[in-house]
């Protein structure tokens, strides 16, 4: 349920009192706050298939202990994602009654998929997969992870849709006040921002759960416990983290910035700081910009990359700021440049991070490279923040739509609505959140500890 209204920027009226102020900062630390959970699990699905399709093989007790854990964390990150998405829901209706009333006839069918299908079959599957294995056997049970990876992935496929309409309108049609309805179900559901969207973002969480499974791995061989399973994690990790990772690179990403460039040219000039237009664009490593002086202050770049990046050829001209309407200009130029610059420049340190571990496993060098173990553990974070960029730089880019030249995010709040019932809320929000994140990660914790079979003082080192 990652379809943002609207991620943190600048209101029309930027003032406390401002309720739109208030609807957007809230849906934006909900949304925020609630995909940590589903960009684990949907990855996550993916890697438990594999290992339960690897133990169908003789000798694959192994893959079959590990997927077993596995599981016990998806279903920890499922029910707090559970937790944590219904109050977007509720804030369609509450903070967002306009878009829901305006939009409803089209974005409802992929909402109302997603909870009818992929969330059920998800959620069904999710109690075979913890509770089930002995009674359904090794087959039936590996069958019953591939029903959840569906469910999870269906999941991904009717939310994108959804954002994808507000990015780039296709298969509606407009009523004479304004309503939105659906025309081309098959247009809308196949749209080529969506198909790019999705695929990125599948492996971005992909990226994701692999990072997990490694520091994981790397956390156990660092204590010298669990060393099969420990092995086997920083194994099936680090391969699928640097195939994940090149794919979110390439093609992934770059059909998604040619999309950019095409249908959303002022979000693509606020992305590198670009104020002035012309051929052979340069692409910006670092730089500050300058929204006032209407310049990015102190850039290095490299020249013509970001033309062949965008359309394909070195000498395309890239429109930059000075060329649009400042009305049109995404609400928080700065916060977007820098999100995407975060989000790129972390996408390229885990390439070279996975090549470099996937090398020195394949030498058999790993285990000994205790700095690299160490990085690997410490890493795990750092996806969560990517991805957290990554859809920031899709929703500030947005801006100031809330359906991408059609209709204004400042149109769509809830006119009754004052901010004060929103900042209370919000407050609510967050002591609940903070709670839950607390027992979330003292249960994580927990099972780690525990390892793959629970607690065995035997493998413990002793002090």
């Amino acid at each position: 349920m990652w379809n943002a209204i609207a991620l943190v920027s600048a209101s029309p009226v930027p003032t406390l009192s401002n309720p739109l102020v208030w609807h957007r900062l809230q849906f934006a630390f909900t949304i925020v706050y609630h995909y940590l959970f589903p960009q684990l699990t949907m990855g996550l699905a993916l890697l438990i298939v594999v290992m339960k399709g690897l133990a169908l093989r003789p000798g694959g007790e192994v893959y079959a202990r590990a997927a077993r854990f596995w599981v016990r964390i998806f279903g920890l990150n499922f029910g707090i994602g559970v937790v944590t998405g219904l109050p977007m829901e509720f804030q369609f209706g509450t903070n967002w009654a306009r878009f829901s009333q305006l939009t409803g006839g089209v974005i409802g069918q992929t909402l109302a998929l997603e909870g009818m299908f992929a969330f059920f079959l998800e959620s069904s599957f999710l109690a075979m997969l913890v509770w089930g294995e002995k009674k359904l056997g090794p087959k039936k049970h590996f069958a019953a992870a591939v029903a959840l990876f569906v469910g999870s992935w269906l999941s991904g496929v009717f939310i994108t849709t959804t954002n994808a309409f507000m990015q780039h309108p296709v298969g509606y049609t407009r009523g004479p006040e304004g309503v939105f309805a659906l025309a081309d179900f098959w247009t809308y559901l196949l749209n080529p921002w969506a198909l790019a969207q999705y695929a990125h973002n599948q492996m971005a969480s992909l990226v994701t759960a692999a990072f997990v499974v490694t520091a994981v791995g790397a956390f156990w061989l660092l204590r010298d416990v669990h060393l099969e399973q420990a092995r086997l994690n920083v194994k099936v990790g680090t391969i699928a983290g640097l195939v994940a990772s090149l794919v979110v690179a390439f093609p992934t990403g770059d059909i998604q910035a040619k999309l950019v460039a095409r249908h959303q040219p002022a979000a693509l000039a606020a992305m590198e700081g670009r104020f002035e237009s012309g051929p052979r664009a340069e692409i910006h490593l670092i730089g500050q910009p300058n929204v006032a002086e209407r310049r990015l202050d102190n850039p290095i770049g490299v020249p013509a990359v970001l033309s062949f990046l965008a359309f394909g050829t070195f000498n395309a001209d890239v429109k930059g700021l000075n060329d649009i309407p400042e009305s049109e200009w995404p609400t928080s130029v700065e916060l977007l440049y820098y999100a995407f610059h975060v989000m790129v420049g972390l996408g390229t340190l885990f390439i070279g991070l996975m090549a470099l571990a996937n090398v020195l496993r394949w030498r058999g060098w790993l285990e000994r490279s205790r700095w690299l173990l160490w990085m690997l553990m410490l890493a795990f974070p750092f996806p969560y923040i990517a991805n957290t960029a990554g859809w920031m730089t899709a929703e500030l880019g947005r801006q100031p739509w809330l359906v991408y030249g059609l209709l204004r995010t400042a149109d769509g709040a809830s006119p009754t609505v004052h901010a004060g019932s929103t900042v209370f809320t919000l407050i609510g929000f967050a002591g609940l959140y903070f709670v839950l994140g607390l027992a979330f990660l003292f249960l994580l914790g927990r099972e780690v500890l525990h390892g793959p079979d629970g607690h065995d003082a035997s493998e413990v080192p002793h002090a």
